[in-house]
C-alpha cells in the first residue's frame, strides 16, 4: 500500500527469527530441567531440587527481560521507520492499544470512522488469517486501511489517502460526483452520497455498463432513465471506480470544479469541434495548456476519415457509436488516443462531450502485430515468386544445355549460349536470396567453429572492404561450436560486411567479434524472445553514418534499401534474416546516428560428442556405373520444364512417359502391362501434388524409386517425403547433367 510496505516485512523476518531462537532456547531449558527434576526426584534430594528451581527461575527471568528489551528496541526501530513514511501509519498491540508515541494517530478518528468493536474484530481476523485490507468512509472521502502483523504481539496499521479524491477544494468537489466502486466480480462495494441520491435505491446492472464504456448509457435514476457518460478507473486488487456524469447537467461553478478534478481526460466541444472546456487530465494528455477555443483538428488528426465529418455526425445524433482512434499533434512524442463523443444538451443548445483514453500502448502492440503479419506475407510472396522463377530458370538453363550439346567452341553462337547460361545461373542465385528470406531454401548444416569459418573468409572479406577500411577480428578463446550451413553463413557475413563498408565512404574500421553467451532466463528483445540456454554471438560493428530510428525496423524487409538505384537489390539483410532464422538463430541491430551500427547474430551452441568408432579405410569412392535404358514416368505441370527433362532423358537412352498432373499419372499407371522403373515428379502441382499421387501409386507398385523436383527447399516437405521410401530430391533450377546424374544414381541404387 505504501513505500514502506517492504520495511515491515523485513522487520517481521527479524521477529520471526528471534521468536524461533527464543522458542528453541526455552524448549532446551525446559527439557534440561525436566531431566534434572526426574533425576533428583528419584533420589529424593530436596536441596538440589531447590537449586534447580532457582536456576530455572533465573533463566526464565533473563529470557523475559531479553524478550522485553528486544520488543522495546523493535518498537523504537519500527516507529522511526514509520515516522519517515509519507502515509499515516501506527503500531498497536493485540488489544488495539497504541504503541506509537508520535502524533500521527491523533487525527485518525476524524479521518476514518472505526469503532472499538470493529477494531477488535479486525485484529482477531488478522491474527487468524494474516494481513487484512479494509475500506471505510471518512470525512475526506473513501480510505483504505491495511493491518499487518509484525510478530511479538505488534501490528502495523496503514491508512491510505482518499481513494477517489485529492486534498483541498478539488477533493470536496469530487464528493458531489456520483461514484461507485466495484470488485472484480462487478459487485458494488461502495457508493458515495451523490450516487445514493442519483439512484435513490434503484438497482443497476453495472457489469453490462462496464461492457459499454465507449458510449453513454441509460441509468435508472430518481428522475427516470438518464443518459450518463461513465468513466472507469482501475484500482488495486482488481477493484474499479466508476464516475457517472449525467449528460443533461450544465456546467455551473460547482460542476466546473468537479469536471476539472476528474482523473479522466474530458473535453467539452462546440458542434464545430472547437474546445469549450478541457479538464486537467485532458490538458496533460494533450501536452498543451492552451487548448480553449482551438479546433479539435489542430490538436489531433484522424487515421482515416475526416475529423470534421465525424464531429458533424456526432452533433447530428447520427449512428450508434462515435469512437475513433486519433493521433495527437505533439512535438515531443507520438501519442494515440481513443476518443468517444457524446451529444449533450446545454441550455437547449447542442454540445459534444469527448472522453479521451491513452491508446499508445495498444497501438504499439497493434503495429507490432501488423509488422509481423506483413513480414510473414512478404515471405510467402517471396517464396511463391522464387518457385515460379525457378521453373522458368530450369527451362532456360535446360534448353541452353541442349543447345550447347549441339554447338562446340568453334561455333559463332557458342559464346552467346554460354552468356545465357551464366546469366541464368546468376538469376538463380538471386532467386536463392528470395528463398533465404522466406526461409525455404535448402540448407546443408554442419558443425562449425566460427573462428575457423572467419579465418577462411578473411582473405575474401579484405578484398571486399578495400584499402581504406581496416578489418579486425576478435575471438573468444573458449568459443563453442554451432551447427549451420557454412555457405549460407558466409553469405550472411559478407552481406553484413559489405553494408558496413558502404556505411563508411571515407574509411574506418569494421570489427567482427565472437563471444560465448549464456542466458539463465528468457531474453526479450524487439519482437523476439530468446529462450534460455547457451549461444554463440557474432557481432559486426562499423563506424558509419548509422541508421535512423524510424528506418531501423525496415532494414530486414526485402527490396528495402537506402542505396542509390543500381547499387543494391535490397535483399542483403532480408537474406541474412531468413538464413539466420532458418538456422534457429536470432539477428538484432543497434545503431546510433554518426557513431555506427552493430549487427548481433545469436546461434544456439551445438554440443559435440566424441564417439569412438572404427577408422574408415581411406579409399576413393567407387564410380557409379552408368545405366542405359529404363522406363521413367515424368510428371511435371510446367510444359517447358517437362519438355526439357523429357528430351534430356531420352538423349541418354531412357524411355520417358509424360504426365502433366498427378491424376494423369495415375491414369497411365492403370495399365498394369506398363513397367515403370522410376518416377520423376514435381512436388507442387495443381490437384494431386507429387507426394500425394506417388503414395497412391505405391499401393499397386510398391517400392518404385522416386526423384522429387521442386523450386522450394527440401525442408518444406521433408516430413511428407520421409513417409515415402526410396526417394531423392533435386532442387530447381537444375542443369541437364544434374538431372541425368540424379536419375542414374536412383536407378543404380534401386
Amino acid at each position: 500500500m505504501s513505500d514502506l510496505a517492504h520495511v515491515p516485512a523485513y522487520q517481521t523476518e527479524r521477529v520471526q527469527k528471534f521468536q524461533t531462537f527464543l522458542f528453541w532456547s526455552l524448549a532446551g531449558v525446559v527439557m534440561t530441567l525436566a531431566a534434572g527434576l526426574v533425576f533428583y526426584w528419584t533420589n529424593l534430594t530436596l536441596g538440589p531440587l531447590q537449586g534447580v528451581t532457582l536456576v530455572f527461575l533465573a533463566i526464565v527471568t533473563l529470557a523475559f527481560l531479553f524478550y522485553t528489551a528486544f520488543r522495546h528496541a523493535f518498537i523504537q526501530k519500527t516507529n522511526a521507520l514509520l515516522d519517515a513514511s509519507c502515509q499515516l501509519q501506527w503500531l498497536t498491540d493485540r488489544r488495539g492499544r497504541l504503541l506509537t508515541p508520535s502524533d500521527g494517530p491523533e487525527g485518525v478518528g476524524a479521518r476514518f470512522s472505526f469503532s472499538e468493536a470493529e477494531r477488535a474484530t479486525l485484529l482477531a481476523q488478522v491474527q487468524q488469517d494474516g494481513p487484512v485490507v479494509r475500506s471505510g468512509m471518512g470525512r475526506e472521502g473513501r480510505h483504505c486501511l491495511e493491518v499487518r502483523p509484525l510478530g511479538l504481539g505488534i501490528f502495523v496499521w496503514t491508512l491510505g489517502e482518499p481513494v477517489l479524491g485529492q486534498a483541498g477544494e478539488t477533493e470536496n468537489a469530487l464528493a458531489h460526483v456520483p461514484q461507485v466502486v466495484l470488485n472484480g466480480e462487478g459487485d458494488v462495494q461502495f457508493m458515495n452520497r451523490a450516487a445514493h441520491v442519483l439512484f435513490a435505491g434503484r438497482s443497476q446492472n453495472f457489469p453490462d455498463i462496464l461492457e459499454n464504456l465507449e458510449k453513454p448509457v441509460f441509468l435508472d435514476t430518481k428522475d427516470g432513465p438518464t443518459q450518463c457518460n461513465v468513466s472507469c478507473i482501475d484500482m488495486p486488487d482488481n477493484y474499479r471506480a466508476l464516475f457517472l456524469m449525467p449528460l443533461s447537467a450544465a456546467l455551473d461553478s460547482r460542476d466546473a470544479i468537479r469536471f476539472e478534478a476528474l482523473p479522466v481526460a474530458l473535453l467539452k466541444l462546440a458542434p464545430d469541434g472547437h474546445v469549450i472546456v478541457a479538464n486537467e487530465s485532458a490538458r496533460r494528455l494533450l501536452g498543451d495548456e492552451n487548448v480553449i477555443r482551438r479546433p479539435l483538428h489542430d490538436l489531433m488528426e484522424g487515421l482515416g476519415r475526416s475529423i470534421n465529418d465525424w464531429l458533424a455526425e456526432a452533433a447530428a445524433g447520427l449512428g450508434d457509436s462515435h469512437t475513433e482512434f486519433l493521433v495527437l499533434k505533439r512535438s515531443d512524442r507520438e501519442v494515440f488516443v481513443q476518443v468517444s463523443l457524446s451529444r449533450i444538451m446545454v441550455e437547449d443548445r447542442v454540445a459534444l462531450m469527448a472522453v479521451l483514453t491513452d491508446a499508445t500502448e495498444l497501438k504499439s502492440l497493434e503495429a507490432q502485430f501488423v509488422q509481423s503479419q506483413k513480414m510473414q506475407a512478404i515471405g510467402q510472396l517471396a517464396g511463391g515468386v522464387a518457385h515460379d522463377f525457378n521453373n522458368l530458370l530450369t527451362a532456360i538453363t535446360g534448353h541452353c544445355d541442349l543447345l550447347l550439346m549441339r554447338h562446340d567452341q568453334s561455333d559463332p553462337d557458342y559464346a552467346d549460349l554460354v552468356q545465357i547460361n551464366q546469366n541464368a545461373n546468376r538469376a538463380a542465385a538471386l532467386v536463392g536470396q528470395l528463398l533465404a528470406f522466406s526461409r525455404k531454401q535448402n540448407l546443408r548444416p554442419e558443425v562449425l567453429d566460427l573462428r575457423d569459418t572467419l579465418a577462411d573468409l578473411t582473405h575474401l572479406l579484405n578484398r571486399l572492404v578495400g584499402e581504406r577500411i581496416h578489418l579486425t577480428l576478435c575471438h573468444d578463446p573458449a568459443l563453442r561450436s554451432v551447427r549451420a550451413d557454412k555457405r549460407q553463413l558466409e553469405q550472411v557475413l559478407m552481406n553484413l560486411v559489405v553494408n558496413a563498408r558502404d556505411a563508411m565512404p571515407d574509411g574506418g574500421e569494421i570489427v567482427i567479434e565472437t563471444e560465448s553467451l549464456s542466458l539463465e532466463r528468457a531474453w526479450k528483445r524487439d519482437r523476439a524472445t530468446v529462450p534460455p540456454g547457451d549461444y554463440v554471438c557474432v557481432k559486426v560493428k562499423d563506424q558509419g553514418v548509422g541508421i535512423p530510428s524510424d528506418k531501423i525496423q525496415k532494414v530486414f524487409e526485402p527490396f528495402y534499401t537506402t542505396k542509390r538505384t543500381g547499387e543494391g537489390t535490397g535483399l542483403g539483410l532480408s537474406t541474412a534474416y531468413g538464413i539466420v532464422k532458418q538456422t534457429g538463430g536470432y539477428i538484432f541491430v543497434d545503431s546510433v546516428i554518426d557513431q555506427g551500427t552493430c549487427f548481433s547474430l545469436l546461434f544456439p551452441v551445438h554440443e559435440v560428442y566424441d564417439v569412438a568408432g572404427p577408422a574408415l579405410p581411406s579409399q576413393k569412392q567407387e564410380q557409379i556405373p552408368l545405366v542405359e535404358g529404363g522406363v521413367i514416368l515424368l510428371v511435371e505441370d510446367e510444359a517447358p520444364v517437362r519438355s526439357f527433362a523429357c528430351r534430356a532423358l531420352r538423349l541418354k537412352g531412357f524411355t520417358v512417359l509424360e504426365a502433366a498432373s498427378g491424376e494423369e499419372a495415375l491414369e497411365t499407371l492403370e495399365d498394369a502391362s506398363i513397367g515403370i522403373d522410376l518416377f520423376v515428379s514435381d512436388v507442387v502441382m495443381p490437384g494431386l501434388d507429387g507426394p500425394g499421387w506417388v503414395t497412391q501409386a505405391h499401393e499397386n507398385r510398391p517400392g518404385t524409386p522416386v526423384v522429387f523436383m521442386s523450386g522450394y527447399a527440401e525442408d518444406s516437405f521433408s516430413d511428407t517425403q520421409a513417409r515415402i521410401p526410396n526417394t531423392a530430391f533435386l532442387q530447381k533450377p537444375f542443369s541437364l547433367n544434374q538431372l541425368v546424374e540424379s536419375v542414374q544414381d536412383m536407378m543404380v541404387k534401386h
